[in-house]
């Protein structure tokens, strides 16, 4: 045994280079947008590479991984109608779900210069930490699990797919931990060789009750503020709070240079309140991105409402990119892989250019289709408790 451990740990440590995407995302710009996948909020929610035909998103956080410790210590997954434990099957000893067959979902959509995230939480999450200690040793669970890592993991739900971070919405349980769990998480981040984001998304009441401790005590890349299920909404304008995030970025941040998204309802149904027409959206967009040096672009729930609504997602993205400077080709260059040999590095298409997007209304919404929200296996099912003092928010992020 010893001997096949040993020769099995060569292999892995014998691996020749092969081509890696290097996404053209880049998180010092004003114009990206942000969606949600994997929660079926529209229920009629397509496999993730559907969404990632055009250039209209810039990042995907996979929504949700909900449970911490389940089965066998393991954490728990649920992508709804594509990916759950109970739709896919789980790995041996564990209730994690095997979404393997999503690794070639992820990699085109790297493909494209687009991030792929993971998103940690959710209304109905068990999530949280008793120590510090709990906390690192988790980050080296989930370094193992869904990152490049060596000796490599056997239990891998997304198989030889390396996702590019991780997103915490954090909506139950204790508030406190999570600083060590992202500063561990981004030591090893750091040591990598690849460049990681790590991504939160807290309500837009400030501090936030449930992340805002962490936010100040450890480096986060971006945070996807909720202007959305609250008094601080983008549809109150009296109340409307982007420049306290902004001065929090500027002044309060470990990371100066953190980025903050204009968080929104994809369509009226996506949320329990906040929604704005598409008009509306553009116009707060567009002066966050003049008026906040930290304004890093629009974060919308989710890809399903959004693509339904209109093309709501493909309107507020022809907003963001209107005079801005033009974005790189994306590039590849070598990174190691089993069983593959060295090639050249190269330059890949971009992905398929922008077709304009319906003219919008100043007063109306339209949908393709009309869609009810209902049951379905496997998904984390939404509860809607709105209030502005409490700090709640609706369960579709």
């Amino acid at each position: 045994m010893a001997l096949m451990t040993a020769a099995r740990w060569f292999a892995l440590l014998s691996f020749v280079c092969v081509l890696a995407t290097v996404s053209a995302f880049s998180n010092d710009r004003s114009d990206n947008l942000a969606v949600y996948w994997g929660q079926d909020s529209g229920g009629n929610q397509q496999r993730l590479s559907f969404y990632c035909d055009d250039d209209t998103i810039d990042a995907f956080p996979l929504a949700f991984l909900y449970v911490f410790f389940g089965k066998g210590g393991k954490p728990m997954l649920d992508l709804s109608n594509i990916c759950s434990q109970s739709g896919s099957g789980s790995f041996k000893g564990t209730n994690l779900a095997d979404c393997s067959f999503l690794a070639s979902d992820i990699r085109t959509c790297q493909a494209k210069g687009k991030i792929v995230t993971l998103s940690l939480g959710g209304a109905t999450g068990k999530v949280g930490f008793n120590s510090d200690s709990q906390a690192r040793g988790f980050a080296r669970d989930i370094w193992d699990l869904w990152r490049w890592s060596v000796p490599y993991s056997n239990t891998r739900p997304f198989g030889s797919a390396v996702l590019d971070g991780i997103d915490l919405d954090i909506e139950s349980g204790s508030s406190a931990h999570y600083a060590a769990f992202v500063n561990e998480l981004r030591s090893f981040m750091n040591g990598s060789g690849k460049r990681y984001y790590i991504t939160a998304a807290p309500q837009c009441p400030f501090p936030d009750q449930a992340i805002g401790a962490a936010l100040n005590g450890a480096s986060f890349d971006a945070v996807y503020v909720q202007f959305y299920n609250n008094f601080c909404e983008s549809s109150r304008p009296k109340d409307f709070n982007f420049d306290t995030w902004d001065n929090w970025a500027r002044k309060q941040s470990p990371n100066k240079n953190v980025k903050v998204y204009l968080g929104a309802p994809g369509a009226p149904s996506a949320a329990g309140d906040g929604y704005v027409n598409i008009n509306t959206l553009i116009n707060l967009a567009k002066d966050a991105q003049k008026r906040y040096p930290s304004f890093g672009g629009v974060m919308l729930w989710d890809a399903s409402e959004a693509r339904s609504n209109n093309r709501y997602d493909r309107a507020i993205k022809q907003a963001l990119v209107q005079d801005q400077p033009s974005r790189p080709p994306t590039t590849t260059v070598p990174s190691r892989q089993p069983g593959t040999t060295r090639e050249p590095a190269t330059t890949r298409a971009p992905a398929t250019t922008l077709a304009p997007a319906p003219a919008p209304s100043p007063t109306t919404t339209s949908f393709a289709e009309p869609e009810i929200l209902r049951p379905q296996r496997g998904r984390v099912m939404p509860q809607t408790v709105i209030h502005p003092n409490l700090n709640s928010r609706f369960f579709r992020l």
